[in-house]
Formats: C-alpha cells, sequence, structure tokens
C-alpha cells in the first residue's frame, strides 16, 4: 500500500513537473529526473532543446575569460595554426561562429574556412555574425561527415563540444580521417576543477541548487566522461591517433565583474542550470551573487575557469588507424 502511494506520488511529481513548460522537458532530463539512464539519442535531443532556446549562450563566458597573457580559449586555439602552412580550417560543432570569426579577422592571408554544427539554431547566428564573408556552414553531426573529403583539411577545431559528443570514438576516427598530414587537430575541453580557485565553490552552488530539484541530476554527465579527465582523455586520444603526436596543456582562465554581472554570465555558461524554471534560475542566480560579493575585492568578483587544450599533430606520413 505504501508503495501504491509512492508510486502515486512520483507519477504526479514528474507530471507536474512534464507540464511546467519552463523547465527544459527532453528525454535525457525525464530520465534522469526518474533514475534512468539516457541514450546518445536523448543527449542529442536534450542538447538540441538547450540550444534552440539558449544559442549562443556559452559566447560571454568563453570571450571574457583570459589567462595572464590576456588570451582566451578561442586564442588559445589560434596559436596552433602555422600560418605558413595552414589554409583549411574546419570548426567542429562551431555554434554561433565566434571562432571563425577570430579566424577571419586574426589571419590576414586569405584562408578557407568552413563550420559545421548539428543546431540550426546556433547555425543561424553563425551566418547573421558572418555574413558576406566566404565561409561554408553544414548541419550535421560530428560522427556523420561523410561529405567532407579524406585528408582535406589543414586545421580542424573543436571548442568545447567534444565532452558533449557520445559515441565519441567514431568522433576522434572522421577528425583522423579528414586531417590532412601536418595537419593539426586541436580541442578545448575541461580542465581539472581543483586547478581553478572557487570553480569547485561555483559548480557545488550550481549543481546543489539543481539537485534540489531534480536529486539525480549531476549522476551522469553529459558525453562520455572520459573527454573530461586529462589522464582519460590523453589514453582516449592516443587509441585512435596512437603514432600522432599528442599533447594536453592546462590553463586557467579569469573574469572579473562586478557580483551580479558575473553571477549571470557564469549561471548561463553551465547546462545544469539551463534546465531550471525561469524563478528557479533567478533564485540560483542571486545566490551566486551572494557568493561572488562576498569574494569581491573593489567590488569586483572573480571567475577562475579550468580548461584543458588538447593539440593533435598529424606527421607528414599517413596515420593509419589502430585495428
Amino acid at each position: 500500500m505504501a508503495g501504491d502511494k509512492l508510486n502515486f506520488r512520483f507519477s504526479e511529481d514528474l507530471m507536474l513537473f512534464k507540464n511546467n513548460y519552463k523547465i527544459v522537458n527532453s528525454p535525457w532530463v525525464n530520465k534522469i529526473y526518474s533514475g534512468q539512464d539516457p541514450n546518445s539519442q536523448d543527449l542529442l535531443d536534450h542538447l538540441h532543446i538547450i540550444h534552440n532556446r539558449h544559442a549562443g549562450f556559452t559566447e560571454k563566458i568563453a570571450t571574457n575569460c583570459c589567462d595572464l597573457d590576456g588570451k582566451n580559449s578561442y586564442e588559445l586555439l589560434l596559436d596552433t595554426v602555422d600560418p605558413s602552412t595552414h589554409r583549411d580550417i574546419l570548426d567542429l560543432a562551431c555554434g554561433s561562429g565566434v571562432l571563425l570569426e577570430y579566424c577571419d579577422k586574426h589571419f590576414p592571408f586569405n584562408l578557407k574556412l568552413s563550420g559545421v554544427d548539428m543546431n540550426d539554431s546556433e547555425l543561424k547566428l553563425a551566418r547573421t555574425r558572418l555574413l558576406n564573408k566566404d565561409i561554408n556552414f553544414y548541419n550535421a553531426k560530428a560522427q556523420e561527415l561523410g561529405f567532407i573529403g579524406d585528408s582535406s583539411k589543414d586545421v580542424i577545431f573543436c571548442h568545447w563540444a567534444l565532452t558533449l559528443m557520445d559515441p565519441i570514438i567514431p568522433v576522434l576516427k572522421t577528425i583522423k580521417r579528414i586531417l590532412k598530414n601536418q595537419g593539426v587537430f586541436s580541442a578545448i575541453v575541461d580542465g581539472d576543477p581543483n586547478s581553478a580557485i572557487g570553480y569547485s565553490d561555483i559548480h557545488n552552488i550550481i549543481y546543489k541548487f539543481v539537485q534540489k530539484i531534480f536529486p539525480n541530476y549531476g549522476l551522469l554527465e553529459l558525453g562520455d566522461p572520459r573527454v573530461r579527465s586529462l589522464k582519460t582523455l590523453n589514453e582516449l586520444v592516443k587509441k585512435v591517433f596512437h603514432d600522432c603526436e599528442v599533447k594536453i596543456t592546462s590553463h586557467v582562465l579569469s573574469f572579473k565583474q562586478k557580483p551580479i554581472v558575473l553571477a549571470k554570465e557564469v549561471s548561463g555558461f553551465f547546462y545544469a542550470s539551463l534546465v531550471l524554471s525561469s524563478k528557479h534560475y533567478s533564485i540560483l542566480v542571486s545566490e551566486l551573487a551572494d557568493y561572488f560579493k562576498n569574494i569581491s575585492v573593489d567590488g569586483l568578483g572573480e571567475f577562475n575557469l579550468p580548461v584543458n587544450r588538447l593539440i593533435v599533430k598529424k606527421p607528414s606520413k599517413l596515420c593509419s588507424l589502430k585495428k
């Protein structure tokens, strides 16, 4: 009898949850909410919903967070380009086109630029941002790039999207296939949370708040968890690029702003906060603003963001896939 009441209450709560249109109602979230394991298609559907609602949401934090040399994560990727030999650049999961805009402005020579993304809302922003630029955009998943020829790209970028791709092995194999000899694949992914002062505190504030509403949220991360650790990422990449040069460097990027401004920007950078209703999101922003206010200096709070930069250099001889 008690079990029947519990099941009824859970069903009632789930119905209320599903009927609240302000909350992200995706198969991925529904399964997390009910204690099930979502699959790859659930993840894709969830990412589409998030990016349709919040296209371009990572731009401000990614642009404003800089290292001690004043470089943001986009510029860290630009550093991997060799202007003397690299001409054909692909931005994989290009989003709203920020990195392609950096490429277009940064390099004085003519480049062949192209971007791939699976979300139409992001591609719409990218096309608008780079209007009248000779850049090709394609709507496709990273695992399905059969329309791109073998050994055709000098540089392949992936800015903060590798952590969201599942399955990841087909993505890496595709990158290897389309990368030219002496080409470079470089990506920005999550760094060690403990390497950046205060990052774990902010992460915990956000996740603990979200878990009050979705108790199981965070038990299963988006994408392949191996990409989120330097050690497992290195092992994973070397399995595919086994005869290529693989290097991963760690960086901490920082952003200082007034507490309330920082709270809004930082909360909007985490996928976890974007599943909340507008009411709960506002409460979370208020909690983060209090946190940044408590640590502020001269009226400015600071957000420190840990990242890893993956660089894979393909040798002059063809890298054969490991069988």
